[in-house]
């Protein structure tokens, strides 16, 4: 990821402690994706949980619409309230916080306590997210502060493929509710690893809600946002219907679901680490590629996916398109406001969740009305709007990126 190393190349916090550097900064990838797996959760899960809390498998998805809207709101709004704290003790809280929804969630004797504890949940992701895009730079050297920035994230674009998968194999041997319990458990382990390696983190600045809306007047800066909510709504309305779209379409048994889902999760972080690579070179190629290979595999597993083979096959491609989304959305937005990195980060953590949201949302009204083949049509239509905005929409360059930081 040249380009975003290039913006990201910062002096460090003075006085840095001992404890900060690559372990601080694995403590806090660690931390975005137990979040994000929390978020996931449900996705590999749904069947189940519907069936246990007798509600429709598009309600139960309901659970993944609540926990993406809580996390678009908290998102800015937790890095203008809380910008004076220290961030290691907010993203201890948090972590903390997230432990005790999963508990609720897995305890939960109704769908009504499921949504309280997915509330939760989203308050504590879109917090861990928001604020973990800007450490960074205080805690390695300048000269790694792209790498580190890339691994920070890339706890998100593991936990978008490889958290699904692990639910649902544990939800498979285990049942749904140890699932839960499982991820408060890793919650925890990184609150307390967060605790032990991260520095004091005093805040630098408060972040004026105002100044980060005032970026959405950047027209690099917001088409880079639409093409976040366009990838990602069109992923989530047809990914979170993946199992019964599986079941029902493919005639895939219940025993082959984990093991597809883990096939899509290994080649989702294959192609995080294969767009990382290339999205230097030309970040709208790199999400032209992006939406038009992701458009395809949706739009051909009602055609091709009639089996256990073809289906696999659209699942890699499906996979490999995905795992790129965050990594390549990320420069694109990094680019376009290099001056304010956190506030551009919230702003995207915010759309991003929201689309999460929105997805589930129209993914569920159109698998309940509609039948599980719509969700699949739904995604790949708005894959394709991805397509168009990403070729007439300016794109940013490191030499503009450059301009606007000396400016």
């Amino acid at each position: 990821m040249a380009e975003v190393d290039d913006l990201s190349v910062a002096a460090p916090a003075p006085g840095r402690s001992p404890r900060s550097g690559w372990p601080a900064v694995v403590a806090v990838a660690a931390g975005t994706f137990t979040v994000v797996t929390s978020e996931m959760l449900p996705v590999g899960l749904l069947t189940p949980i519907s069936g246990s809390l007798e509600v429709s498998e598009g309600t139960a998805g309901l659970t993944l619409t609540v926990t993406g809207l809580v996390g678009a709101v908290s998102a800015p709004l937790i890095t203008a309230v809380m910008g004076r704290i220290d961030r290691r003790v907010v993203l201890c809280s948090l972590m903390v916080l997230v432990a005790a929804a999963n508990v609720v969630a897995a305890w939960a004797p109704n769908f009504a306590m499921m949504m309280v504890a997915r509330v939760l949940v989203g308050i504590g992701m879109g917090g861990v997210w928001a604020l973990a895009g800007g450490l960074a730079v205080r805690l390695v050297a300048a000269r790694s502060t792209g790498p580190a920035t890339s691994v920070i994230f890339s706890g998100i674009a593991v936990a978008s493929v490889v958290g699904v998968p692990a639910g649902a194999y544990i939800g498979e041997l285990a049942g749904w509710r140890e699932a839960f319990y499982s991820v408060a458990g890793l919650a925890l382990l990184v609150a307390v690893a967060m605790a032990v390696l991260l520095p004091p983190l005093p805040a630098e600045e408060a972040v004026a809600l105002g100044g980060v809306l005032r970026l959405l007047s950047n027209p690099r800066v917001a088409t880079g946002l639409a093409v976040v909510a366009l990838l990602v709504t069109g992923h989530f309305a047809a990914y979170t219907y993946v199992r019964p779209v599986l079941e029902e379409v493919s005639g895939v048994g219940a025993s082959m679901i984990g093991t597809l889902l883990l096939i899509y999760g290994i080649v989702g972080i294959m192609g995080n680490f294969a767009v990382g690579a290339r999205v230097g070179r030309s970040v709208r190629g790199t999400l032209l590629l992006i939406s038009g290979t992701l458009a395809a595999s949706v739009l051909l597993v009602p055609l091709l996916g009639l089996s256990v083979t073809g289906v696999a096959i659209l699942l890699v491609a499906w996979g490999l398109a995905y795992g790129g989304v965050s990594v390549s959305t990320q420069a694109w937005l990094a680019l376009a406001a290099p001056s304010m990195r956190e506030g551009v980060t919230s702003l995207f953590v915010g759309v991003f969740n929201a689309a999460i949201a929105l997805g589930a949302f129209a993914g569920g009204r159109m698998a309940d009305g509609f039948g599980t083949r719509s969700v699949l049509w739904l995604g790949g239509a708005l894959a394709l709007g991805a397509l168009l905005v990403t070729s007439l929409g300016r794109a940013p360059s490191p030499r503009d990126a450059g301009t606007r930081a000396a400016a």
